[in-house]
């Protein structure tokens, strides 16, 4: 499945267009390796997402074409998320 698509199937990121732009500015990577929108996903891959407040890091599990939202968490498992403090005093 392409990358793009597994993000909002999963419900990681809540639009397509959103989770295209992402990968599109270099801000997401399948093990390591920056991603375009159209990068295949598969089941044991390590997704990094450098969001605008945190960093996000996620096993995929498996990939569904559907899923409905209750399910969605089970298609990853969170391995870290880091957040960012965005008040600079």
């Amino acid at each position: 499945m392409r990358l793009d698509k597994y993000l909002k199937v999963a419900r990681i990121i809540k639009r397509r267009t959103i989770s295209k732009d992402l990968a599109s500015l270099g801000r997401v990577q399948i093990n390591g390796r920056v991603a375009k929108p159209s990068t295949e996903v598969t089941a044991g891959d390590i997704l990094t997402m450098h969001l605008k407040d945190r960093n996000l890091t996620v096993k995929v599990n498996e990939v569904k074409e559907y899923c409905k939202s209750d399910d969605a968490n089970s298609m990853f498992i969170v391995i870290s998320e880091e957040f960012f403090n965005e008040n600079k005093e």
